[in-house]
């Protein structure tokens, strides 16, 4: 995509600095990382969203996933870390290219996530019978 930000990265038209990279696949420091080591792992071909993602490259995004983690938890000495993939503009997904976000965790790194919220069971039902009932 012409102005597609990952794309030119890519194509080695803007520099970023990379930690992993194969004929699919490349992986690279964020550039505002919420923590030290937040990777981007960026699929070479083009997809808006995840949702848009042909199912050859999503099925091996999970072993590019595991081999990033594993690197970060050994290189950093993490104790875990975190798998976010934002999917549309309301979700935060800033950049319209599918990209996961791998975000090392710390011991006492104090980096906290929304708490989720209280909810009854009958929502909890009426909300899983929608979501069922347009399964493809």
């Amino acid at each position: 995509m012409e102005n597609c930000i990952f794309c030119k990265i890519i194509n080695n038209e803007i520099n970023s600095i990379k930690v992993y990279e194969d004929v699919n696949f490349i992986a690279i420091e964020d550039i505002t990382p919420i923590n030290k080591g937040h990777t981007l792992i960026i699929p070479k071909k083009h997809s808006e969203n995840i949702l848009e993602m042909d199912s050859e490259t999503s099925s091996e995004l999970t072993k590019i996933i595991k081999k990033i983690g594993k690197s970060i938890i050994k290189g950093l000495g993490a104790k875990g870390f975190n798998t976010i993939i934002n999917t549309g503009k309301e979700a935060g997904q800033e950049v319209f290219h599918t990209h996961i976000h791998i975000i090392p965790r710390f011991e006492n790194d104090k980096i906290e996530f929304p708490k989720g919220k209280e909810t009854t069971k009958e929502e909890l039902i009426l909300t899983a019978e929608k979501i069922i009932k347009n399964l493809d």
